[in-house]
């Protein structure tokens, strides 16, 4: 067998190979973030029947696009590599290594699953362990997950791109309707295709920060969160030509109430939600619409994703979602829109749509 192991930091992602021993079987290679066919390419010539890719669980926005070209893709958890420097995974070789050296430790990913692949319980456990550290942040307006229950407003958020092809259609659907929505930008994908942040913009769609690399934040000490978020309102601001976003999403939602603490210290607005068809997991078009349409309240924050692997299903149910809630009167709005002061709201545009079906 052989072991790829996968590394990213701040100007794309490395790649080292090992055989069994542990040895370089491979000559090391780079790729933007903007070459992500071609790191693709390069991994399946080394052989797609002897090859185990492996990532590590900083790195979570990868591995959907590895998995839907047929690779068979791992993670490699912390205990089993050595310490991450302030801004980047741990080093490729060592990952390769690691793998090659424990293979039976490692989690193979499942593409419905993605990079939590086996990490659900533990997940589900951080996230209950935020109740009350949630109400109190949203009573003081640094945290939200639905906008006033008392509107029939409705907001669209995307995670995990910008994704060329996929962010495009999606939108060129918002487009055709009118809809604004709100980008939750990975900082990588960010600095890596900036024109199609300048057409969100132009085209009056909000941003967030979704950080750098889509890590798990329970595993990252505060200066290594610092700079995943400072790092990604960089790219946003200078690639979209406006000012760095307000608003913040927890990559898997993950969180503990010392996280949560550390992003309210920070300036930004977490951001939640309260509709999620989880349309990553690819469950088919017709049930990503049918989730948003039976879900949808007064107030909602629909979570869906525009990168991060295959979004077709996602761009397929935008026009039945969209048709469905414009017949029901709800109109759309921006995150930052929705959560504003009612007067300051207004002085946004778009701040809502509430369109005639296109």
């Amino acid at each position: 067998m052989l072991y790829a192991g996968i590394a990213w930091d701040a100007g794309g992602y490395e790649i080292e190979v090992v055989d069994e021993s542990g040895a370089a079987a491979a000559p090391r290679a780079r790729f933007g973030a903007d070459r992500i066919a071609d790191l693709v390419g390069h991994l399946r010539g080394l052989g797609q029947e002897r090859l185990v890719t492996v990532v590590e669980s900083t790195n979570g926005i990868l591995d959907g696009r590895l998995m839907a070209a047929g690779l068979t893709v791992f993670r490699a958890d912390p205990h089993l590599l050595p310490s991450r420097p302030a801004f980047g995974s741990a080093p490729a070789a060592a990952i390769a290594r690691a793998a090659a050296g424990a293979p039976s430790a490692l989690a193979r990913l499942v593409r419905t699953r993605g990079t939590q692949t086996g990490r659900e319980p533990e997940l589900e456990a951080w996230i209950a362990g935020t109740t009350s550290e949630v109400a109190r942040l949203t009573a003081d307006g640094l945290l939200v997950s639905h906008g006033g229950r008392d509107r029939k407003e409705i907001a669209l958020t995307f995670d995990d791109g910008p994704q060329p092809g996929n962010t495009e259609r999606v939108l060129d659907v918002l487009g055709r309707y009118g809809v604004p929505a709100t980008f939750f930008c990975v900082g990588m994908n960010a600095r890596a295709h900036p024109d199609i942040l300048t057409r969100m913009r132009e085209q009056g769609h909000g941003f967030g920060n979704h950080t750098w690399s889509h890590p798990f934040l329970p595993e990252l000490t505060r200066s290594q969160l610092t700079e995943q978020i400072e790092r990604t309102q960089e790219a946003i601001a200078e690639a979209s030509g406006g000012p760095a976003p307000t608003l913040f999403r927890p990559p898997y939602g993950s969180r503990t109430p010392e996280v949560l603490g550390w992003l309210a210290e920070s300036g930004l607005t977490t951001a939640l939600w309260d509709v999620v068809p989880d349309d990553w997991s690819m469950p088919g078009t017709d049930t990503v619409a049918r989730v948003v349409l039976d879900q949808a309240r007064p107030g909602s924050v629909v979570l869906l994703h525009d990168g991060g692997g295959d979004r077709s299903q996602t761009v397929d149910a935008l026009p039945v979602m969209i048709e469905g809630l414009l017949e029901r009167g709800y109109r759309f709005t921006r995150l930052d829109a929705m959560t504003a002061p009612t007067d300051d709201a207004a002085g946004q545009a778009p701040a809502a749509v509430s369109s005639t079906l296109a």
